[in-house]
């Protein structure tokens, strides 16, 4: 049975993940990649396995290693997470780290630390799986990991099914009132609403979130799109390439990535559709209801800084 590798990846992208850079260190020079592909083998004796792209730069960094850590990331270092996924840059400039065992490094303010001796290296296809014994481990308690689901970066939640009902009038009293509470409920809802429509214009999510922001932005290069749809650049390319094939992007100038005639045309039908989706939404509040809201999360974006627009 042959598989479309882009829509393989979608299917795999349903189990969620955290998010690693396993690091090691060759002479005199640090290596490092994001993996996703990290997971537990064995309690006694304590091994854990990755899997590195045969045709990863670093390739013959990892097989021949003695050593190698995990770093699990925290839920704040999306940046780091992107920075070790992509070819051709310093990755450890400006990065806090620390020796660990065998040279290699220890990413600072990561969720946990494995430190590893490589157990075995076995053939995997396209990729090498690598098993670790794990020598030393840390973990901090507070803060939470990264998550990558679905194509791109995401939070942890408490599943709401393990919430305690009679919590319920906490939730309808102070909790029910916090802002981060409300807009995550809000969020949630709008999405699990809104999303499923744009199936009648042919695109997912990820394909949603493109075509629409290079319709309101303009050209924008791969990084800061990336960026900006919080997916990872692997990841985003898979969605690229199925816009490109469908002839809606296209190259623009200094390499930026643009709409099409077609993918500008379909990114306004898209537009107008979440317009008038909302339109509906509020047709229960005033004008002035609903001016009050969009401006007071304004605020708070601005409020919380660039990093955030």
């Amino acid at each position: 049975m042959s598989f479309d590798t882009r829509d393989f990846r979608s299917a795999l992208g349903k189990f969620a993940t955290g998010v690693t850079v396993v690091t090691t260190r060759e002479g005199e020079e640090n290596h490092g990649v994001t993996a996703s592909s990290f997971n537990s083998v064995s309690m006694e004796p304590p091994l854990i396995l990755w899997s590195i792209d045969k045709g990863a730069y670093s390739l013959n960094a990892y097989r021949h290693a003695e050593h190698f850590v995990v770093n699990v990331l925290g839920n704040e270092q999306v940046d780091i997470s992107n920075r070790f996924a992509r070819r051709g840059e310093d990755k450890f400039a400006d990065i806090a780290i620390e020796e660990g065992i065998g040279g290699a490094a220890k990413v600072k303010g990561a969720a946990a630390h494995f430190e590893c001796r490589t157990w075995n290296v076995y053939e995997g296809g396209d990729h090498l799986i690598i098993v670790g014994e794990v020598m030393r481990y840390a973990y901090r308690n507070e803060g939470s990991a990264l998550v990558f689901h679905n194509g791109r970066y995401a939070v942890p939640e408490p599943h709401p099914l393990l919430l305690n009902v009679g919590e319920r009038p906490a939730l309808n009293g102070r909790l029910g009132k916090h802002l981060l509470y409300l807009m995550r409920q809000a969020l949630a809802a709008y999405r699990s609403d809104f999303y499923p429509r744009l199936g009648s214009l042919g695109v997912n999510d990820n394909e949603w979130r493109i075509l629409t922001l290079l319709a309101d932005r303009g050209p924008l290069a791969a990084e800061a799109l990336a960026e900006r749809v919080a997916q990872p650049q692997a990841d985003l390319e898979d969605t690229l390439d199925g816009l490109r094939e469908r002839g809606l992007v296209g190259p623009g100038e200094g390499g930026c990535i643009q709409l099409s005639a077609g993918g500008q045309a379909l990114a306004l039908r898209l537009l107008a559709m979440a317009d008038d989706y909302e339109r509906r939404l509020f047709e229960s509040l005033e004008p002035a209801e609903v001016s009050a809201i969009k401006t007071g999360l304004g605020r708070v974006i601005e409020r919380l800084g660039p990093h955030f627009r």
